[in-house]
């Protein structure tokens, strides 16, 4: 049995950093959210003539996030059979009620085993971090 490992929490937390290195430690599968479909969401949004960058807008959340986290289930799910995997987003409508989403994803990937790691800071560091990593999708958030 493997165990799918879903590291979470705000933009600039510090998710892919501990993500990577805990697929080093473990020699497991590694897929980021932003890696696994950033690009697509900035050729669909060009195509559809919207800011490529935009991750915040309601039209985004609506369109683009439900699909983003089935895009990392599914590669999870074809590689659990033979390694443990490692998932990178977000995910902070799920955290809201995190036992329920804990409990979900148990039964989703039975008989695998699901740990969740939310991560957290401070939010000057996480502001600090952010503007110091001078990602496009995060201008929004800080101004």
């Amino acid at each position: 049995m493997q165990t799918l490992h879903v590291v979470c929490g705000l933009p600039a937390v510090g998710k892919t950093t501990y993500a990577l290195k805990l697929a080093k430690e473990l020699g497991a599968a590694f897929f980021d959210s932003d890696t696994a479909t950033d690009l697509i969401i900035q050729a669909a949004h060009r195509a559809a003539g919207l800011d490529p960058h935009d991750r915040d807008s309601q039209l985004y959340k609506e369109t683009y996030r439900e699909p983003v986290y089935e895009t990392l289930f599914a590669l999870a799910d074809q590689n659990l059979a033979h390694t443990d995997v490692i998932i990178a987003g977000p995910f902070t409508q799920e955290l809201v009620e995190c036992e329920a989403w804990e409990c979900e994803l148990l039964e989703r990937f039975s008989p695998h085993s699901v740990e969740i790691h939310h991560l957290q800071i401070s939010e000057e560091v996480r502001l600090q971090q952010m503007k110091q990593r001078c990602a496009l999708r995060d201008e929004a958030k800080y101004g």
